[in-house]
């Protein structure tokens, strides 16, 4: 129950801006997700100055470059960009440029307050924060000639086992069901997620009937072969999702994810209390406390901040050490193919408490293309940690070439 004491003991505004004017900590228990979880200090004797960072668009693909003064570089491919190139441009490139890629940590905390920038949070803030952040591990493991998985605690697992995902609500059940069947032919994948209800929709089906025609057909044709997990994307109340949930459990769903809207974490906690099952929860939260306190309160099992949305890798890192104190695995929510899901794999490979599977968007074998190396090809169910240094990918510098500059800084 959140009552006055409980808000008093778990609320971090001050906390926040506390560290921001470097008032002393008074609040060791309130402050504990933020303390860092990574230390790149001890891999530069001296600093790495940020000399300047760029938005490229190549055909109809976007990346984030960024430039060290002594050289060094760094580059990624960035999602859903396009709709927040103002908010990268006047909010978060000229924060970040100038300074020291070592304290790369601290830079992601303090642009949250600086110029009031907290009253932006949310995706559409995270998601720049996050491809400059990245593109700094990129260029700090190039510098170094190791993997970004080096920088963020070591390297743990090679590979990376997947559950294929990525479907939406336009086919049918059957075409549904079918595209998974092929999918696990192809590529080894041991567990899928179907998309089920409508989508934020008030208890409604995509279509009448669609999301019963599909558990009776998954149940029919690969529930003996792989794992089966579901994903409302917040369709149901919490009556209505416990009544599903219930028919989920008995057919041994391994989770049941984002069962009620997103916001009403208190629904979300009902569904997780009355099932068995695990509730998976967090791709649309962006608040380091509200993780907290959902893993405090049990309000999921798995725990699935975005490697975007959430605003990179140290805020996804220290979701993943709360969720590990309390016994949880970190399985981070992924919407990304080809070169942008390079980020998920060299999380995966250096979090300890990691889930069996990580969510990848491909249901056939990836597509190869002629820009970038290595291509991400879904064998026996996994996916190679690329061993190369930065994030371990190489483009093709004709490819670059041809990119335009869309903003610099």
């Amino acid at each position: 129950m959140m009552n006055r004491r409980n808000f008093l003991k778990t609320t971090a505004g001050s906390a926040l801006l506390a560290r921001a004017w470097g008032a002393p900590d008074m609040t060791s228990e309130i402050v504990e997700y933020q303390k860092p979880v990574f230390n790149l200090h001890k891999f530069f004797n001296s600093p790495v100055k940020i000399a300047s960072i760029e938005l490229l668009q190549a055909h109809n693909q976007f990346f984030l470059r960024t430039r060290s003064a002594d050289g060094a570089e760094g580059i990624v491919q960035c999602k859903d960009i396009g709709d927040y190139v103002p908010i990268l441009a006047h909010r978060v490139m000229s924060h970040f440029l100038g300074k020291d890629a070592r304290d790369l940590e601290h830079l992601v905390d303090e642009v949250y307050v600086t110029n009031s920038n907290y009253k932006l949070a949310g995706q559409a803030f995270w998601c720049p924060v996050a491809y400059v952040e990245q593109s700094l591990f990129d260029l700090m493991g190039k510098a170094l000639k190791k993997p970004a998985g080096e920088l963020m605690g070591g390297v743990l697992r090679k590979e990376i086992p997947v559950y294929l995902s990525g479907s939406g609500r336009d086919t049918t059940a059957e075409e549904e069901v079918d595209v998974y069947v092929r999918g696990v032919e192809n590529t080894g994948a041991k567990a899928v997620k179907f998309k089920i209800g409508g989508r934020m929709s008030d208890n409604h089906d995509a279509t009448p009937g669609r999301t019963d025609k599909i558990l009776e057909l998954a149940h029919q044709k690969l529930a003996t072969k792989v794992t089966l997990m579901a994903d409302a994307n917040g369709s149901y109340d919490s009556k209505n999702a416990i009544e599903l949930g219930k028919r989920l459990q008995e057919m041994k769903y391994l989770w049941f994810e984002e069962p009620c809207p997103w916001e009403e974490l208190s629904e979300t906690k009902k569904v997780a209390d009355a099932l068995e099952m695990k509730v998976a929860f967090g791709e649309q939260n962006s608040s380091l406390w509200q993780f907290q306190w959902a893993i405090d309160n049990k309000v999921m099992d798995v725990v699935q901040p975005d490697l975007n949305y959430n605003g990179g890798f140290t805020r996804a890192a220290r979701v993943a050490r709360m969720a590990r104190k309390a016994n949880m695995w970190i399985c981070p929510h992924n919407t990304q193919t080809g070169a942008a899901s390079v980020n998920i794999l060299q999380f995966a490979a250096t979090t300890p408490n990691i889930g069996p599977w990580m969510e990848y968007v491909s249901r056939a074998p990836a597509k190869k293309e002629s820009w970038y190396a290595p291509n991400f090809e879904i064998r026996n169910g996994v996916i190679p940690v690329p061993t190369g240094p930065g994030m371990g990918l190489e483009f093709d510098p004709d490819f670059l070439k041809k990119a335009t500059v869309i903003k610099l800084a």
